[in-house]
């Protein structure tokens, strides 16, 4: 089907020539669309079959990515939840911000103990603050993992509305977090809901494109599927087994119990597809599907090396599919890298607005290669963790962590299974070089409690 792509060319992903380019319609012409932005947790790069998932099938993300654009080199901005959401939110490397360097965010009790006030600041504009200033009817569905209330929160953060999760794990059944404390929100007010979260979300997500409205709505979707504990929606009976704490939420689960979450989030994301053409929505909205990181446990992560927390290929490689009816030429396929700051600003363009100067972005606005435009060209992109440091520059990857590093050429080698750095001294030094300029303009590691 279109949308589909072989295992042949996904692991060419960084060769330039794959690219499938729309029809060049002039973008800034066109109305200004609703945009829904739909984000998954853990969800690896392979977990799709429209990415060669050969285990099941995900029919309505594949139809998704049949009429969009499908892109083989998409990275998050970093390989945990709370970063990576920093950077979609604010369009910048999470290590700008405080809370960008916790991977991820404590839960609220531990953070009430050891850290205060950690959050995105409330003056830092938002993706969220960015479009509703435009005059969007803005609203967060599903995981926020930036900040908890009173201080912090997606109303106070540019969204109308907010229905979902505050931490970084609920529990499907119960709605509460890894701490036993509820955590189910409706705006700023606690609630209780019967049901498993990720239909809960989507019954939520359809009510609110249904609404009538005479602004174009953004709806930032943040399912929190895959993510552990690992409960299908017939799984109570392992809900009700769960006690408080993160090694009981992370033991468990099998491959099937994935699979049974995985076809469960993507009928979901058919019942919203099907609930925008219903309402004859569908042309005049936006659509993107990504996910934070890569995946954990049970995720199909072939062919690459490292998961979630791993600046590996595994850990920060992830799908993206882009769905603009009448810009993007459906079934197309990119190779052009991208990584999540991008969608920032790409968004801000489609709304018809500008970042803040005062907080300039580090994602780039990908119009043009959306509508064809613009052939495949090279990117540079960095990361950071705790325990190590990478970039990609062109097909190079530089990892490093303590006082080895080594060089990847992605273009032969995406399991990143040789070292290029004997062979190749000259770009060892220069991405050494580059990456440790990038480091110096971050925010340092603050010391952590033990």
């Amino acid at each position: 089907m279109k949308g589909r792509i072989s295992r042949r060319t996904f692991l060419a992903g960084a060769a330039a020539g794959a690219t499938v380019f729309a029809s060049g319609r002039n973008v800034s012409g066109a109305t200004r669309p609703n945009i829904i932005f739909i984000l998954a947790d853990d969800l690896g790069a392979a977990d799709l079959s429209c990415y060669g998932q050969p285990d099941y099938k995900t029919p309505n993300i594949d139809r998704l990515a049949g009429e969009g654009m499908l892109f083989t080199n998409s990275y998050s901005g970093a390989p945990v939840c709370t970063p990576t959401r920093v950077s979609f939110q604010t369009g910048r490397y999470p290590a700008r911000l405080p809370v960008g360097l916790f991977e991820p965010i404590p839960g609220r009790q531990q953070l009430a103990e050891r850290v205060k006030g950690l959050g995105i600041p409330t003056e830092h504009p938002t993706i969220g603050s960015l479009i509703k200033a435009a005059g969007y009817n803005t609203a967060l569905i599903g995981k926020w993992h930036l900040g908890y209330l009173p201080e912090f929160g997606p109303t106070r953060h540019g969204y109308d509305e907010f229905f979902g999760i505050l931490s970084g794990a609920g529990d499907y059944f119960s709605h509460v977090d890894p701490e036993g404390v509820p955590d189910l929100w409706e705006g700023e007010v606690p609630v209780e809901k019967v049901g498993y979260l990720t239909d809960l979300l989507t019954d939520r997500a359809i009510d609110f494109v249904k609404k009538s409205r005479k602004v174009p709505f953004y709806l930032n979707l943040n399912y929190t599927a895959p993510h552990w504990p690992w409960e299908g929606p017939q799984d109570e009976r392992i809900s009700r087994s769960l006690k408080a704490g993160h090694d009981s939420w992370t033991t468990g689960g099998s491959l099937k119990i994935y699979v049974e979450m995985m076809k469960n989030l993507d009928s979901n994301i058919g019942r919203l597809l099907t609930a925008l053409k219903a309402r004859r929505l569908e042309k005049n909205t936006v659509v993107i599907f990504n996910s934070d990181n890569g995946g954990e446990r049970f995720s199909y992560n072939w062919p690459f090396s490292g998961m979630k927390l791993d600046l590996h290929e595994g850990g920060v490689r992830v799908p993206a599919i882009f769905k603009w009816p009448g810009i993007v030429k459906p079934g197309s396929i990119s190779n052009q890298p991208v990584i999540t700051m991008d969608w920032t600003a790409t968004l801000l363009s489609i709304a018809g607005t500008k970042p803040d100067p005062k907080y300039p972005l580090d994602g780039e606005d990908m119009t043009a290669t959306l509508a064809g435009r613009r052939p495949v060209y090279s990117r540079t992109f960095y990361w950071r963790t705790l325990r190590q440091g990478a970039m990609r520059s062109g097909n190079w990857k530089y990892i490093k962590e303590g006082k080895n590093d080594w060089l990847h050429d992605l273009s032969v080698d995406e399991r990143e299974q040789g070292d290029f750095k004997e062979y190749n001294p000259a770009e060892l030094r220069m991405m050494r070089r580059l990456f440790s300029d990038w480091e110096d303009g971050m925010l340092k590691y603050p010391p952590r409690p033990q």
